[in-house]
C-alpha cells in the first residue's frame, strides 16, 4: 500500500489510510469462478483481467471503454508493465481485446485509449475485430517539455463499433463555445449563439479534436494518486454519446475507478476489473462519493463547457475528508474501532 504524502491544506486528492482499505476490501468482488450479469452488475472485481474475462457471461456490454498500459515502463500501485516491442505490444493488446468481443452486445460500442507509441498497434488490433469508426485526439495540458524533441501533450482515443448498427447520440455531447465573433441578425438577434450572465456562447458540433479536458490534479476533488487517470469529464464524452440510460458500461483496466464513477453519475450500470488492491477500494471509494455529489467538472446542466469557463464546483469538494466518508457510509460504527 503506497505511504501517505504529505498534503497542502488545500490539496483534495481521495486517499485511502490502511484502517479505511481494509474495510472497504471486504466489499470487492472477488473472481473465484463463472460469473452471472447479476452477481457482476455495479461491482469492482478484484483479479487478473486476462483471468477475469474467460469468467464474465457473454453479450452483456453496450459500451466497452479501456485504458489500458500504454507501451512504456510504467509502476502502477505493485504492478509494473514493461516496455516491450511493438509486435509484441500488438500480441499482449490482441491477448485481451480478442477476448474482449464475447462480452459485447452486437450493437455495443468501444473505446480505447492510447498514446502516440501505442496508437499505431491498438488501431491495427482493433481492425481485426471491429469496425474503426475515428481517432479522437485530445490534449494533455500538462507534462513535461524536451529540448530535444516535440512535447507529449495529446494522446488518443479509437472509437469503434461490433458493426454497422450502433447507437451515438451527437446531441449529449455539443460543446458550450464562447462566440469570439457574435454576429446578429437585421432585428439584432444573435445568428446561432444565445446570450446569457456568463457571456455570449454557442453550442458547437462535438468533433474528434478535444481541447476543453484537465487532467485532473491535487486540488480537483476527482484527483487520487493513480499515475495515467483520466479526466471524468472525458469518459464522460464517450457515455453520453454511446450509451443510453441504463446500458452497462465496461472497463477490464479500471484503475482509480473513474469510468465506473462516470457511469453512476449517468444513470449507467458499470462493471470494473482490477488487479491492484489498493486502487479498486480507491474505486469503490469514488463510488460511494458519487452518491452524495454527482457532478462532473466542466459538464453542466447537460452541457459540455470550454476547459476554464462555467465549470461546475463540487458539492463534496470543500468538506472535510473525514465528513466525505462518514456521509457517504463507508465506516459502520463496529468499523470504526478497527
Amino acid at each position: 500500500m503506497p505511504t501517505e504524502k504529505p498534503r497542502a491544506g488545500r490539496n483534495r486528492t481521495i486517499t485511502l489510510d490502511h484502517g479505511e482499505q481494509e474495510v472497504i476490501a471486504r466489499r470487492l468482488l472477488r473472481a473465484d469462478g463463472d460469473m452471472c450479469i447479476a452477481e457482476a452488475l455495479d461491482q469492482v472485481i478484484l483479479g487478473d483481467t486476462f483471468a477475469v474475462l474467460d469468467l464474465l457471461p457473454p453479450a452483456f456490454v453496450d459500451l466497452l471503454f479501456v485504458d489500458p498500459p500504454y507501451n512504456m515502463d510504467k509502476v502502477f500501485g505493485e504492478e509494473r508493465f514493461k516496455e516491450m516491442s511493438d509486435a509484441r505490444y500488438a500480441e499482449w493488446l490482441d491477448e485481451w481485446i480478442g477476448k474482449c468481443v464475447r462480452l459485447l452486445k452486437q450493437d455495443a460500442s468501444v473505446y480505447i485509449c492510447g498514446d502516440w507509441k501505442s496508437s499505431s498497434a491498438i488501431q491495427r488490433v482493433a481492425g481485426k475485430y471491429f469496425v474503426v469508426r475515428n481517432r479522437i485526439t485530445w490534449e494533455r495540458e500538462k507534462g513535461r517539455g524536451a529540448l530535444g524533441n516535440w512535447k507529449n501533450s495529446s494522446e488518443d482515443i479509437w472509437f469503434c463499433t461490433m458493426g454497422k448498427g450502433y447507437h451515438f447520440n451527437a446531441d449529449a455531447v455539443k460543446l458550450k463555445r464562447k462566440v469570439v465573433a457574435p454576429y446578429t441578425d437585421d432585428t439584432g438577434a444573435p445568428k446561432d449563439w444565445e446570450r446569457s450572465e456568463q457571456g455570449s456562447f454557442r453550442l458547437t458540433h462535438p468533433s474528434n479534436l478535444w481541447t476543453d479536458l484537465t487532467v485532473p490534479f491535487w486540488s480537483m476533488p476527482e484527483n487520487t494518486d493513480h499515475p495515467t487517470q483520466k479526466p471524468e469529464k472525458l469518459v464522460a464524452k464517450a457515455v453520453l454519446a454511446s450509451s443510453r440510460p441504463g446500458d452497462v458500461v465496461f472497463d477490464p483496466f479500471l484503475g482509480s475507478g473513474t469510468t465506473a464513477v462516470v457511469a453512476r453519475k449517468l444513470g449507467r450500470r458499470f462493471v470494473g476489473v482490477e488487479v491492484d488492491e489498493h486502487y479498486a477500494c480507491l474505486a469503490l471509494k469514488r463510488l460511494s462519493m458519487a452518491l452524495v455529489d454527482p457532478g462532473i467538472q466542466g459538464y453542466t446542466d447537460g452541457v459540455f463547457w470550454e476547459r476554464n469557463s462555467g465549470l461546475q464546483q463540487s458539492k463534496a469538494a470543500a468538506k472535510p475528508k473525514r465528513l466525505q466518508q462518514e456521509e457517504v457510509g463507508l465506516f459502520s460504527t463496529s468499523d470504526q474501532g478497527e
